[in-house]
C-alpha cells in the first residue's frame, strides 16, 4: 500500500508516561496545493474552506458532521485518494478524516533525532524531510501504541465496542493493521457512524464488521461486509482499534 517511512522513529516503544507527556504534534502548515483535485502535497493539511470541520457541540452534531465530511471528501472520486502504480492512500484519507474531525493523527512524524531532542526539552520545528517525514499505516500502528494516549486516543478491543462508541458519542474510530513484512503495506481505516442507509454488519445483534470508510486498492465512502474482517488477514502481524472523542 505504501512505503514504510519513519517506523524507526517510533520503535523501540517508550512506556514512560512522563517522557511521553513531552511529545508534541508534528504539524505542517496547510498548503493551497494540498487539495481534493490534486495528487500534490499529500503530507500537508488541505486549505479548503468548503470542507466542513466536525461540529463538536453534541453527539448529534458530531455524527451529522461526519456524514457531510464523508460526502465532501468523496474518497471514491477525489483525485487526492486515487491509487497509483506505486502507492495507495489509506493513510492520507484517514489523516484528512481526523484533521477535519478536530482529532490528531499524524501524516508526518518526528525523526528519531527530533524525538530525542524533544524529550530532552528542546524546541524543534516541524520541517518536512528534515525534522519530520511521512508516516505510513504500519508505522501508525506502532505510533498508536506508543503515543496515541498522549493525544487522547483510547484503545478498544472489539468491533462492537468501537462501533457503539462512534454511534453513541460521535467520536472518531480507527482500525489500523501492521504488515508482517517490513516495507510492505499495512492498512488504516476510519470507523464511521451508522446512517439510515449505511449499517455495520451484525450477527445476533453484535457488530462483527463495523461501518467503515476507506482509501486503498478500492475506495469506499461506506462499507461493512465488502471486505469483512480485513484486519485479520494473514498479511498482517497485528492490528489495533482506537477511539477518540
Amino acid at each position: 500500500m505504501e512505503k514504510y517511512a519513519v517506523s524507526e522513529a517510533i520503535l523501540p516503544l517508550v512506556d514512560n508516561p512522563i517522557a511521553n507527556s513531552f511529545i508534541k504534534k508534528a504539524d505542517l502548515s496547510p498548503d493551497p496545493e494540498s487539495c481534493l483535485n490534486s495528487m500534490d502535497k499529500k503530507e500537508r493539511p488541505m486549505q479548503d474552506l468548503s470542507i466542513p470541520f466536525r461540529d463538536v457541540t453534541n453527539a448529534t452534531t458530531k455524527k451529522e458532521s461526519f456524514a457531510r465530511l464523508i460526502e465532501k471528501l468523496d474518497v471514491e472520486n477525489s483525485i487526492r485518494y486515487q491509487k497509483t502504480i506505486e502507492d495507495t492512500y489509506c493513510n492520507v484519507y484517514s489523516y484528512d478524516y481526523c484533521y477535519f474531525s478536530k482529532v490528531y493523527l499524524p501524516t508526518v512524524w518526528w525523526t528519531p533525532e527530533s524525538i530525542e531532542k524533544i524529550l530532552e526539552g528542546q524546541e524543534i520545528e516541524a520541517v518536512f524531510e528534515e525534522t519530520v517525514d511521512r508516516i505510513y499505516s504500519s508505522a501508525i500502528h506502532d505510533w498508536f501504541l506508543q503515543w496515541g494516549a498522549s493525544f487522547g486516543w483510547k484503545r478498544m478491543f472489539t468491533a462492537d465496542e468501537i462501533q457503539n462508541h462512534v454511534n453513541t458519542n460521535g467520536g472518531v474510530g480507527i482500525i489500523c493493521a501492521k504488515r508482517k513484512i517490513k516495507g510492505l503495506s499495512g492498512h488504516i481505516v476510519p470507523v464511521v457512524p451508522e446512517t439510515d442507509l449505511h449499517k455495520a454488519y451484525r450477527e445476533n445483534g453484535v457488530v462483527v464488521y463495523p461501518l467503515q470508510s476507506q482509501a486503498g486498492k478500492l475506495n469506499y465512502n461506506y462499507f461493512s461486509e465488502v471486505r469483512k474482517d480485513w484486519w485479520n488477514d494473514e498479511l498482517y502481524s497485528s492490528y489495533v482499534f482506537y477511539y477518540h472523542e
